[in-house]
């Protein structure tokens, strides 16, 4: 079987790192080379590609067999067609100045367009970043509103509860007046109304009682005036057992 310039993996789980070598074909993938002639690291972007221009040219003329994913890097970098010229200086169908102009033409145009790739892939990422970023902030915006919201509902919910806690309160503070101030009104309907005046008759100190005055109460009295006065009741009282006792005596007789 003939030469074959082909892939060598390395690297770790997701992370793949080439070697780009020139291998028996009949070896296995990642068994013993021939010649390793650069490498391959499809993890960045854009993808690193590292060749040994003049030893991939050499294997390519001499007839290594570059598989798929080679040959694209090959042509990526300009063997392929560094190759198709030569075949044309050796035909005769140019001369090698001409080759080599050409070349240099093509691969001017090739970093220019690797260049303007790049660039476009930048704002590309720079764009979905910006994107990502600002739909995280209409993300974040969205749910500030909905916090803010469920905030205020929360807010209004209390002050509800606390309107309807109060008016409870008022309620039941209501009811608690009502019920103290019913059995005073019950007791006051069932006695019949007696005011003093009512129930008692008007007497009046001066309806009571006689109106007398010292003047009128009281006769005047003298020591003169009472002195003969007592003098003559007590004689009335000494005469009076004497005529008794003298009709008891004519009695007896």
């Amino acid at each position: 079987m003939p030469t074959k310039i082909r892939l060598q993996r390395h690297g770790k789980k997701g992370q793949p790192f080439y070697h780009i070598v020139i291998a028996d074909g009949r070896a296995p993938r990642d068994g013993r080379n021939i010649e390793r002639i650069g490498t391959y690291n499809p993890v960045t972007k854009p993808a690193e590609i590292v060749l040994d221009f003049e030893r991939a040219l050499y294997w390519v003329q001499v007839g290594a067999q570059p598989t798929d994913t080679v040959r694209s890097l090959l042509s990526y970098k300009g063997v392929i067609y560094k190759n198709h010229l030569l075949k044309g200086v050796t035909k005769g169908a140019l001369t090698a100045e001409q080759a080599e102009l050409k070349f240099q033409e093509w691969l001017e145009a090739k970093q220019s367009k690797i260049e303007n790739a790049s660039k476009e892939m930048e704002n590309k990422e720079r764009a979905e970043q910006k994107e990502l970023l600002d739909a995280e902030a209409k993300i974040k915006e969205a749910r500030l509103e909905e916090f803010a919201k469920r905030r205020a509902a929360e807010v209004e919910k209390q002050v509800k509860e606390a309107q309807a806690k109060k008016a409870e309160e008022d309620a039941e503070n209501a009811e608690a007046t009502a019920e103290a101030t019913k059995p005073e009104a019950t007791a006051e309907a069932t006695k019949p109304e007696a005011t003093p005046e009512a129930t008692k008759p008007e007497a009046t100190p001066e309806a009571t009682k006689p109106e007398a005055t010292p003047e009128t109460t009281k006769p005047e009295v003298t020591p003169e005036a009472t002195k003969p006065e007592v003098k003559a009741e007590a004689t009335a009282e000494v005469t009076k057992p004497e005529a008794e006792e003298k009709k008891e005596e004519k009695a007896a007789e």
